[in-house]
């Protein structure tokens, strides 16, 4: 490439500096060598890899490392879910609602990390002791986790544990049919699982509403209620309700 096509590329060629002289843009912008770590913390990176690669203490670092995925997915799950549920249908200021979607989060996300900390340290206790694993270890330690960390009855673990309930409900009726302990359908039952289902909730909401979730109690409240109310078409067709006159 001659030096026509190298301007062309880089732009009009440098005078030539003499030697040892330095460029303000080098001077800017160190080496790359220049930008890597510091020694100190490149060997106790070092350090840190080889003891993760150590097998003998897997079993301690994995308990870690569930506390730290339970905490970055309970952040996950939550926030979305607060922030969506908490502008539908929270009353307040900006920032009584943007700390609550924080305490929320911050909840579920303490602990879901707690509770997976709990499991998978009685779970490794378990098979150290006994020298083996068991299925009775898994629900044992589950059950105690459970009972320490979504024992207490607040509105997170409330809405959490029936989460889980329904999907246990499930997979319990799946694995007794896969076993044998309950004959096979010949038919599709979701539709009457479907039917019962709503019409049970509907006839608590209409009838024995204390008794559901706040949470579901507000969204039954907007879909069956508040449509039977407007003024003229800015609350039929725009707003839920009329805003108050100023």
């Amino acid at each position: 490439m001659g030096a026509a096509s190298r301007r062309g590329c880089r732009g009009s060629v440098a005078a030539p500096r003499p030697p040892g002289a330095v460029s303000a843009r080098a001077a800017a912008w160190p080496l790359p060598r220049a930008m890597a770590a510091p020694p100190q913390l490149q060997a106790l990176l070092l350090a840190i890899n080889t003891l993760l690669r150590k097998r003998r203490y897997h079993a301690a670092l994995a308990v870690l490392k569930g506390f730290r995925n339970g905490a970055v997915y309970g952040a996950k799950i939550r926030a979305p879910h607060a922030l969506v549920m908490t502008f539908l249908f929270r009353s307040g200021s900006l920032r009584e609602k943007l700390w609550a979607i924080l305490q929320a989060t911050y909840t579920h996300s303490r602990n879901l990390a707690c509770f997976v900390f709990t499991y998978k340290g009685l779970c490794a206790l378990q098979s150290r002791t006994r020298g083996k694993t068991s299925q009775a270890h898994s629900f044992l330690a589950a059950f105690i986790g459970g009972w320490l960390v979504f024992g207490d009855n607040s509105n997170i673990n409330i809405q959490i544990n029936m989460y889980l309930l329904s999907r246990v409900l499930f997979a319990l009726c799946r694995l007794g049919v896969e076993k044998g302990y309950i004959p096979e359908p010949r038919w599709d039952p979701f539709p009457v699982f479907s039917a019962v289902v709503w019409g049970l909730v509907l006839w608590l909401f209409e009838y024995h509403r204390p008794t559901l979730q706040p949470s579901l109690q507000s969204s039954m409240t907007y879909l069956y209620e508040d449509s039977n109310v407007w003024q003229d078409i800015s609350d039929f067709l725009i707003y839920n309700k009329s805003r108050p006159s100023k």
